[in-house]
């Protein structure tokens, strides 16, 4: 969840990581590293985080008789 009070910790995440590629995360204190790596300087930066995107809506249990006034 997006605003949870217990964040799971990884550098992909943190304030100080900048991400190079897919694969790597760029970090002022530690260096390269991996995205689900993390160290004690951790901090939670929440605009890093990219959301789940919500399941598309099933339509299929509905008729034309639900959609019409």
């Amino acid at each position: 969840m997006l605003f949870r009070k217990k964040i799971d910790r990884a550098c992909a995440y943190c304030k100080h990581g900048v991400a190079l590629c897919d694969d790597q995360i760029l970090c002022v204190k530690k260096g390269v590293r991996a995205p689900d790596s993390f160290c004690r300087r951790f901090q939670y930066d929440p605009f890093k985080r990219i959301p789940a995107k919500p399941k598309a809506m099933d339509f299929s249990r509905y008729n034309e008789d639900d959609f019409s006034l």
